[in-house]
């Protein structure tokens, strides 16, 4: 592996590599749910994709270019609609958002996050999303979703 790294990875491996192709799956995904992609939906959601890292709600507002009316509840709203339809997730830790390429199927998400550079990188840990689903089914609850935070220090910083 090649040291090629930048901290721009807050949406790998599940960003997807053509943000136009990626929006048009969003809406169809969406409108299979009996719901629509409105302007300021995917306006936001294209701001998270084109974002290196995970982006904070009043830097999206910032953003929008007055697009509707821009105000912090506008923007929540759109954040809390990706959430539910499986389009970005939350780093409660950092309190910002990304986006996810995996609209197809809901998950879990585990971001490993560094203490020293600041940098989220979204993991694949299947194992570990089988497990959290098994146990919480086994304690009779059904799981949405889940997002997991780790903590620590990463490749870059150890090297």
């Amino acid at each position: 592996m090649g040291n090629a790294h930048t901290h721009a990875h807050a949406n790998t491996p599940c960003s997807p590599q053509d943000v136009d192709i990626f929006l048009n799956e969003a809406e169809a995904l969406v409108a299979r749910q009996g719901q629509r992609m409105t302007r300021i939906r995917r306006k936001v959601l294209r701001l998270l994709l084109e974002s290196a890292e995970p982006a904070k709600a009043y830097d999206l507002l910032a953003n929008l270019d007055g697009e509707g009316s821009s105000k912090p509840p506008t923007i929540y709203r759109a954040l809390d609609f990706l959430q539910h339809m499986g389009l970005a997730h939350k780093i409660e830790s950092l309190n910002a958002y990304v986006a996810c390429g995996h609209a197809s199927h809901r998950h879990s998400a585990v971001f490993l996050i560094c203490d020293n550079c600041h940098g989220a990188e979204e993991l694949h840990a299947t194992a570990t999303n089988d497990a959290l689903r098994g146990e919480t089914q086994a304690a009779g609850f059904r799981m949405d979703r889940a997002v997991i935070e780790v903590r620590g220090i990463c490749r870059d910083c150890t090297e």
